[in-house]
């Protein structure tokens, strides 16, 4: 119980923080374009890499933690389920070239950021 307790608490704080950074994307820039959902799935990509880097590394917290952190937290904070069907919206409304930049952007700037994640932690680490 403790393991499905520690992901929910983590889910929890991750969704609150997508939705802040989607809403403070949302007034900064507007809704033309899904900003927050690709910073929060390029940000989520480096975290991870940071983060299961460090774990690999450095600190073998209790699965709990772990848990908490990587698929409670990161896992509710990265939204690829929304980037889906934020392509879909901009396909539908016809906007074909955003919705490829979009994709391209997303998937690339997402595993770099994992790689940077990795790479950096390994510079700070080893």
């Amino acid at each position: 119980m403790g393991l499905y307790l520690s992901v929910a608490l983590g889910g929890a704080l991750g969704a609150c923080a997508r939705y802040g950074v989607g809403t403070l994307a949302l007034r900064l820039m507007g809704p033309g374009y899904p900003y927050g959902t690709l910073f929060v799935n390029v940000a989520g990509s480096l975290l991870m890499g940071l983060l299961i880097e460090f774990l690999a590394l450095k600190w073998s917290p209790s699965p709990e933690i772990r848990s908490f952190m990587v698929t409670g937290f990161l896992g509710a904070f990265t939204t690829f389920s929304t980037f889906s069907l934020d392509v879909a919206f901009q396909v539908q409304k016809g906007a074909y070239l955003a919705a490829g930049g979009y994709i391209l952007l997303s998937v690339s700037l997402s595993i770099a950021g994992l790689f940077a994640g990795l790479h950096i932690m390994r510079m700070i680490l080893t």
